[in-house]
């Protein structure tokens, strides 16, 4: 009984930090609440391979995944943004902090009405995209004003809800042993994050951007491709 409720107890835990990063937020330890939301990315990429290999899949699961990343992936990453950056535009930053959750959740609904193609997704999954703008924020005194970091997020918005295709990941094989030491490795990031608060997750930005870049960079090629074939057929006599 216990070992089909782990997968729903690993997507409670990712809910539970995505709660607990807004609280962070509002209370302006922002910097912290990003940390939250990188632990739980670990958590929701755990939950569904413990499901598929304890053969405890459900849509209850399915619908408490979605339930529960549109909170830590979509609501605490936006709230994270507006509390560092947003907050001096008045009404103009409410709107731009709502057009990200608000896209997560139109991804996250057609993900479940379509799942997409066998190795990918098809959009920007949540996760990555929250993962990104949770920790893009810790960019903010790098760069000066906001205005890019609000075309970053709104970048970030429209690729969750493109038909671009990404790369699944979560459904490469993992050794049933690699499950066994998730925990420890959880403790583990969890340590180094409270004793690096600020360079952990800016570290973590570098590959969930690039991640993001990656699926954008595939899909222009692609269509230039197409371009120049049609072009070629076109002066074919």
């Amino acid at each position: 009984m216990l070992a089909r409720a782990l997968p729903s107890i690993f997507t409670v835990g990712n809910l539970f930090l995505g709660i607990v990063a807004m609280i962070l937020a509002v209370q302006g330890e922002w910097k912290y609440g990003a940390i939250m939301v990188i632990i739980g990315m670990l958590l929701d990429g755990l939950d569904g391979r413990v499901a598929r290999m304890l053969n405890a899949q459900s849509e209850f699961g399915k619908e408490l995944d979605s339930l529960s990343d549109i909170v830590s992936f979509g609501v605490a990453p936006a709230l994270i943004m507006y509390t560092s950056i947003l907050h001096p535009l008045g009404v103009l930053g409410w709107l731009i902090t709502a057009i990200f959750p608000i896209c997560g959740a139109l991804r996250l609904a057609r993900f479940n009405v379509h799942p997409g193609i066998p190795g990918y997704f098809v959009g920007l999954p949540i996760t990555a995209a929250g993962g990104v703008l949770a920790t893009m924020a810790l960019y903010s005194n790098m760069v000066a004003g906001s205005t890019f970091m609000i075309a970053g997020m709104l970048i970030l918005s429209f690729l969750m809800v493109s038909q671009i295709k990404y790369p699944n990941f979560k459904k490469m094989g993992i050794p049933r042993s690699a499950y066994w030491i998730a925990p420890l490795m959880l403790i583990l990031l969890g340590g180094i994050a409270a004793r690096f608060p600020e360079a952990f997750p800016k570290m973590v930005f570098i590959p969930l951007a690039l991640y993001a870049f990656y699926g954008l960079k595939r899909s222009v090629s692609r269509r230039r491709r197409q371009q120049t074939e049609e072009s070629i057929e076109e002066l074919k006599p």
